[in-house]
């Protein structure tokens, strides 16, 4: 039977309630959405009891179904102080579907903020335990100490120092297929500072004696998953290599942010491009990867140093970009090093390379310094006052250190996908109620009406992440809606489909409306209205009646039902 787990971190109890046949179709960040506006008042502190922090597979997690195997984590966010919705690879989510929890709401806060605690959950029932031990301890060493006390079957959870220390660019940490690498992150937001401020330091799920989930239509199910599965293999795989291979072609178009993007191509852009990564498996080793069971993409990589020996994994677009072009640092090995420190740390990569730059263009560090960089990192749980402020993410690093130039809308960090460059992602920037991130519409490709563009990269991202699914298997509308059907017994229609991701936009934007947002936070920072990218001459034009006709109108289109998730 498909439940609900509550987490009392105020009481130390659980309790386990029926999932609504009604939610039969809801998952991941639709569920999350839904949970968050009908129980969390959206003027509550982030980081105090009435928050809620909220783990919730997609609805088709933990199937058959390939690369579905992903989760939502979702909280009123301390970074943004609006609804947020982090969505993450690793094996949590599959494992948690299988034990039949379609979402674990963590609830309240401990009266005594220096304990630590870590949540089992099995096929047997739920336990708590103490783990002074586990406290501050960053998440490589704290995921050995976790392994050597679980099966091979556990999946983890973590906490790490920054979101322990409540700083607002901490990401939850989850581990991949193997159990190896804390390196899957529901990363954007601030959340690892909510995970913190419950106290709770690592969940540890373990679904020996679970077995996949059974759909409705098993027969139709296995039909339809097998030829998804061979039309994906027998396509392009854009996604093989992983992200990292695109930035030269992100440099080529202006989309490269350099020097705290006072530039967007990187004149060293060839030298932390991604084929760099792949060329280096035959000398170093490494290989690429699936970061959860049932993945046919393999986009982690796996690097290695200098000395042979694994460094990090899953080194992304976003990563190389913020954390080496836009501090101009044109060293893949340094760069290597910055990602596996935020992975230790718990902290984001796009928020940490953002307010690096800013610190940078501040005079506080140079910019292409890497072991100025690498060392504010080491510092981050040391109590150190840049590493803290960096730990706060690139607003905060901004404000204190007086710098003009801060690229964020509503706080959060913007991405690497530059908006003067490509404005339909810039309107989702804007107007996206998880702030800017380019997972919540990212649209590469000039579209003839911005507007529409992005709503519908938006509605197709917010059905895609509640699916389970990775946007990088890239299912369209259409195979997502018939899924459902077939393993829930549904009869949802492509109308249906449609209003289903509208309804999940509708329900974050209304968060934000009762938290207080009006249209004067889609604002993009002033300096990307006026000043042009200087290769191309794009400002950032994008006109406020254009941006409003986001949250207007109906969007359901019959074509819509063929759009892929990823495209």
């Amino acid at each position: 039977m498909d439940r609900i787990l509550r987490v009392n971190m105020s009481t130390l109890t659980t309790k386990e309630e029926p999932y609504p046949d009604e939610w039969a179709a809801l998952g991941g960040r639709a569920l999350s959405a839904k949970i968050l506006l009908k129980e969390v008042d959206p003027k509550c502190d982030p980081l105090g009891p009435d928050n809620k922090l909220i783990f919730a597979p997609g609805c088709l997690s933990g199937s058959a179904a390939p690369t579905s195997g992903r989760m939502s984590v979702g909280a009123k966010s301390p970074l943004t102080h609006g609804i947020k919705e982090a969505n993450t690879g690793g094996q949590a989510g599959q494992k948690l579907m299988r034990l039949g929890y379609r979402a674990v709401i963590i609830e309240g806060k401990p009266s005594d903020a220096g304990k630590r605690y870590q949540l089992k959950i099995t096929k047997d029932g739920v336990t708590f335990s103490e783990c002074p031990d586990l406290k501050g301890m960053r998440s490589y060493a704290c995921t050995a100490k976790l392994a050597a006390a679980s099966s091979k079957r556990a999946a983890f959870i973590i906490c790490g120092p920054a979101g322990e220390a409540l700083l607002t660019a901490a990401t939850v940490a989850l581990t991949d297929e193997d159990n190896r690498y804390p390196t899957r992150h529901a990363a954007r937001g601030g959340l690892g500072a909510v995970m913190g401020s419950k106290g709770l330091k690592a969940v540890v799920v373990d679904d020996e004696g679970s077995s996949a989930r059974k759909p409705k239509d098993p027969e139709a199910f296995k039909t339809l998953t097998t030829s998804m599965t061979k039309n994906y293999l027998a396509g392009s795989q854009l996604f093989s290599h992983g992200t990292a291979v695109v930035v030269s072609l992100g440099n080529m178009m202006d989309t490269l942010p350099t020097r705290n993007r006072r530039e967007m191509r990187f004149e060293h852009a060839e030298k932390i491009e991604g084929a760099r990564i792949i060329e280096s498996f035959e000398t170093r080793g490494g290989n690429m990867h699936n970061c959860m069971s049932g993945c046919i993409v393999k986009c982690s990589n796996e690097i290695h140093g200098p000395d042979g020996k694994y460094l990090t994994s899953a080194l992304e677009f976003e990563t190389i970009a913020m954390m080496g072009s836009n501090c101009a640092i044109g060293d893949l090995d340094a760069i290597a090093t910055m990602d596996r420190l935020c992975d230790e740390l718990g902290l984001d990569t796009i928020e940490a390379g953002g307010a690096l730059a800013v610190a940078m263009d501040g005079g506080k560090l140079s910019f292409g310094d890497a072991e100025a960089a690498i060392r504010v990192l080491q510092s981050v749980d040391k109590g150190d006052e840049m590493g803290t402020a960096i730990g706060n993410g690139l607003a905060f690093t901004g404000k204190k250190y007086n710098v003009a130039r801060v690229p964020a809308i509503k706080g959060q960090a913007i991405p690497a996908w530059e908006p003067r460059t490509l404005k339909a992602t810039g309107v989702t920037y804007c107007t996206s109620a998880m702030g800017p991130d380019h997972t919540a519409g990212l649209v590469t490709m000039p579209p003839a009406d911005v507007a529409v563009a992005s709503r519908d990269a938006q509605l197709v991202a917010a059905i895609c992440d509640s699916s389970g699914f990775c946007h990088f298997v890239q299912p369209s509308l259409d195979e997502i809606r018939q899924l459902f059907n077939l393993m829930y017994g549904l009869n949802l229609s492509g109308p249906d489909i449609v209003a289903y991701g509208w309804q999940c936009l509708q329900d974050e934007w209304e968060f934000n409306r009762r938290a207080g947002f009006t249209e004067k936070d889609d604002a993009m920072p002033a300096f990307m209205t006026t000043e042009p990218i200087p290769t191309s001459g794009n400002v950032f034009d994008v006109s406020e009646e254009d941006l409003r006709r986001v949250y207007s109108g109906n969007p359901f289109r019959e074509e819509l039902l063929m759009y892929r998730a990823g495209s």
